[in-house]
């Protein structure tokens, strides 16, 4: 017997709540008491482990830079991904970064010109990268200023990001979620070589390149927001090897203290 009209409406607003407010999960045991409780992806650009300004003193080299900024591009990106973020760029040390940018490629700036062009930017550092590794990097990011910017990887991955919305409804197991995530990239990204790079595109591939790679993942299914979800205390959305860690806030909404 066919649903009535107002049924399959009232179904289909509900499919549609829980495409758009799909947030990844992980249910984890206290400790002392055996318990228990449900971690909900944190949406938020403050870090659970508190927020703080920093200048550029305190980056490192290899840190991975996270940014919005206030124009149209910005807020569609972050509107599609549900994310605070909308960039990525890696800081290569010397008060330098390198980053992959729509229209421009791969390009290399002062840390001074991408402050004065985003909002709000954080940074955050792998604990485990070694000296060896950050040369590593340093080296990949160079070697591919001028490279061109992945504009057929963006085209593919904006219905992706839509479609994988389904993989991360509340609950859903990790194990499962990856697969899923990884499954749906497959068929919706294609077999296109990463000869060419978006902006959280180009540092998966940084790090993997330098032996340290951040997830097994595809790197052209990875968005800022993915890599935001990468920090200690939240939950990713696909499987990575290590947690990052927050350095700080460059610029800061004013939500965040002033230390």
């Amino acid at each position: 017997m066919p649903l009535p009209t107002c049924t399959r409406a009232l179904l289909t607003s509900l499919a549609s709540l829980l495409l758009f407010s799909a947030c990844a999960t992980d249910v984890k045991l206290d400790p002392r008491q055996g318990t228990p409780s449900i971690n909900v992806q944190n949406k938020s650009l403050d870090p659970s482990n508190g927020g703080q300004l920093v200048s550029e003193k305190a980056l490192q080299a290899g840190d991975i830079i996270l940014s919005a900024a206030n124009g149209i591009n910005s807020a569609g990106i972050r509107a599609i991904t549900l994310s605070p973020v909308s960039h990525a760029a890696l800081y290569v040390g010397k008060g330098q970064v390198i980053e992959a940018v729509g229209g421009q490629g791969v390009r290399q700036r002062s840390v001074q010109e991408f402050i004065a062009e985003e909002a709000t930017i954080a940074a955050f550092r792998h604990p485990k990268l070694d000296g060896v590794q950050t040369a590593l990097i340093q080296k990949f990011a160079a070697q591919h200023v001028g490279t061109k910017y992945n504009t057929a990887g963006i085209v593919l991955q904006a219905p992706f990001t839509l479609q994988r919305k389904f993989c991360e409804l509340p609950v859903m197991p990790a194990l499962v979620r990856d697969a899923c995530i990884r499954g749906v990239a497959a068929i919706a990204l294609g077999p296109v070589p990463n000869d060419q790079f978006f902006c959280s595109q180009f540092i998966l591939e940084a790090y993997k390149a330098a032996g340290l790679p951040l997830t097994d993942a595809d790197s052209r299914l990875v968005t800022p927001g993915d890599l935001l979800h990468m920090r200690q205390g939240d939950v990713p959305s696909v499987k990575i090897h290590q947690a990052l860690h927050y350095v700080g806030h460059l610029k800061a909404p004013p939500v965040v203290a002033q230390n």
